[in-house]
């Protein structure tokens, strides 16, 4: 190859490499800016909404229900990540608040928004007035906000938690292709049906994949140091049940004695 032919490559070749550097950072822009664009559509997915009103009346009752599956809790953390600029400290430091403020390992959360315009509307108890479907199987609510219970006039929203397990231990949306749940018709007097049913597909939910790296490892201390609390406890109790017997023993032992120097 000729000196002359050398020399333009060397002058081209730090150029090449410009463009090669600028595509790929066009590339990465692109990819970020749709993955941003997907987490308004993916938790949009999750959340469902409906509207009552009755003829004449001043406004609607208008009903959202969020289900916090782990398609959506994800979709969340990024969102939540990429609005804030957050480093990847930051970002675990909320996926392990989330998480556990979901309970997401023991329940089934799921979010509900009213908006009542109408009439005022008396819910308690609240448990009563909603169950969740898995299949044919139907589940009350283990916890939720307990402001539900109280009159009910313009915007209240809170969290509803089902079990993930039933009473043997089983994942309650194990084989589940679909969920549905279902309010009592009679929370207000609009409703014109017996139930208000809000459904999701969930045969692909995992949340045990939101349960890695960092979070898994605080996740896994957390249960160790409640582990360490109840063996602590258990262990008190043992050594005081034991310290009893040993006290019988002492009293059987000396009163043996007794009788066998008569």
């Amino acid at each position: 190859m000729s000196r002359s032919k050398c020399n333009t490559m060397s002058r081209f070749f730090p150029l090449m490499l410009f463009f090669v550097a600028l595509l790929l950072f066009f590339a990465f822009v692109a990819e970020k800016a749709e993955s941003a664009s997907d987490f308004p559509k993916i938790m949009a997915r999750w959340s469902k909404e409906q509207s009552f009103r009755d003829a004449g009346a001043i406004g609607p009752l208008e009903m959202k229900v969020t289900f916090y599956s782990a398609e959506y809790v994800q979709a969340l953390i990024e969102s939540e990540a990429e609005k804030n600029l957050w480093t990847n400290d930051e970002k675990e430091q909320y996926t392990y608040a989330l998480l556990k403020q979901l309970n997401l390992e023991e329940t089934i959360p799921v979010h509900v928004d009213f908006n009542n315009y109408g009439p005022s509307m008396y819910l308690a108890p609240f448990g009563d007035q909603i169950v969740l479907w898995a299949g044919n199987k139907k589940y009350q609510p283990v916890d939720y906000d307990k402001r539900f219970n109280f009159r009910l006039q313009g915007q209240r929203d809170g969290m509803i938690f089902f079990p993930r397990y039933d009473e043997k231990g089983k994942p309650v949306l194990e084989g589940v292709k679909t969920v549905k749940l279902s309010f009592n018709g009679g929370i207000h007097p609009y409703v014109q049906v017996a139930y208000i049913d809000f459904l999701w597909d969930v045969h692909n939910d995992n949340p045990q994949r939101l349960f890695a790296g960092r979070t898994a490892a605080r996740f896994e201390l957390d249960r160790l140091i409640k582990r360490i609390e109840k063996l602590n406890a258990e262990k008190r109790e043992h050594e005081s049940k034991l310290s009893e017997l040993n006290a019988e023993l002492d009293t059987i032992k000396h009163r043996v004695e007794e009788l066998q120097r008569q």
